[in-house]
């Protein structure tokens, strides 16, 4: 098997010093939310580890996982594809193309059999042989299938991939499958989103080159780094949640003050994923700070559960012109009935107990 250079060693070939390798270390552990204890680990991986083999190949998408990714910036996508990971396959990022591709793909199988990292963006036709996606006159199935034989590890990027997304929707015509449906036997990690958030893709490879396993998954598959937190805990129109002050409408003045979305159907509340926190485009913005509902689209059924502009339930809420003193006299009141409800069922207990 051929030895491909460590991290360190690509670093050394290009004149970077040996202060400006740890202080990259240090920066990669903070964006994964590594514990300082473990910054000795990161390093000892960079300098040891050789770089990771990847075969990155696309079904049924639009391609914006892979537009998310080379916008990343913790760390920047020239480190990750030109030090990090070994990109040796990508039928889009790829000079490349046709057979020739098709032969670089085998020939990683090969020579990393057991080794290489499968990372698949969009998801999976099954429909009449898999017909809706051929690559090289073979199907995306097939393809799939082959390539995930000798993976150490799969990479599900986005919400196709991860559970199945628009091309999933009822009625789902092309039969088109995530890839936990198809694959199994090998571990997964599902990184959802449409796109993912681009600090967050980088941040799982990184993990998986560091210490050579999977980040902790919750029970969806997902990185509890990255998808431990709902939106709505983080987001800044919260205050305004809280107070029961709502937008109801895109053209009105609360739009324009910044007050809560929810009631325009942002599903933040029951969302979980980074956005509030990480933000796009270098912690730029995310979808609600620039005046849209979240529509929830690291949740699987994102497609089936509209409409988008519908709250998600009727849930009570103090108005807006709610003064301080009707506010403690609904909590008041709401303790009281609390306080109420717990002395009926104590007396409901006594009396079943006297009686036996």
């Amino acid at each position: 098997m051929p030895t491909k250079q460590s991290f360190s060693e690509v670093f050394q070939s290009r004149g970077i010093s040996r202060r400006d390798f740890l202080k990259f270390c240090s920066l990669t552990s903070v964006s994964l939310g590594l514990a300082p204890a473990l910054l000795p680990k990161v390093v000892h991986a960079m300098e040891t580890k050789p770089r990771t083999p990847v075969i990155w190949l696309h079904g049924l998408e639009c391609t914006c996982c892979t537009e998310s990714f080379i916008r990343s910036s913790h760390p920047i996508v020239g480190d990750m594809v030109m030090n990090m990971i070994s990109l040796d396959y990508d039928d889009t990022l790829s000079a490349a193309a046709g057979h020739q591709l098709e032969a670089v793909r085998k020939q990683i199988m090969k020579d990393y059999h057991g080794k290489y990292i499968l990372a698949v963006e969009g998801n999976i036709p099954t429909k009449d042989d898999g017909v809706y996606c051929m690559i090289g006159g073979d199907s995306f199935l097939n393809v799939v299938k082959e390539t995930a034989e000798g993976a150490a590890a799969i990479i599900a990027w986005g919400s196709c991939a991860s559970f199945g997304c628009v091309q999933n929707a009822k009625p789902n015509p092309t039969g088109a499958k995530p890839v936990a449906d198809i694959i199994k036997g090998k571990p997964i990690v599902k990184v959802p989103g449409c796109p993912p958030i681009a600090e967050v893709m980088t941040g799982v490879i990184t993990h998986v080159h560091t210490f050579g396993t999977l980040p902790e998954l919750d029970r969806l598959g997902r990185p509890k780094a990255f998808y431990g937190t709902r939106i709505h805990d983080k987001c800044y129109r919260r205050a305004f949640y809280d107070a029961g002050m709502f937008v109801r409408g895109f053209d009105e003045e609360s739009t324009r003050k910044g007050w809560c979305l929810y009631k325009m159907g942002c599903k933040g509340p029951t969302t979980y994923n980074s956005c509030s926190k990480i933000q796009w485009n270098e912690g730029t913005s995310f979808p609600i700070a620039s005046g849209h509902p979240c529509i929830g689209c690291s949740e699987p059924g994102f497609w089936d559960n509209g409409p988008f502009y519908t709250r998600l339930a009727d849930v009570s809420f103090l108005g807006t012109d709610t003064t301080a003193d009707q506010i403690g006299m609904v909590a008041v009141g709401a303790a009281a009935a609390g306080a109420a409800a717990h002395a009926a069922v104590t007396a409901v207990k006594k009396k079943q107990h006297d009686q036996e």
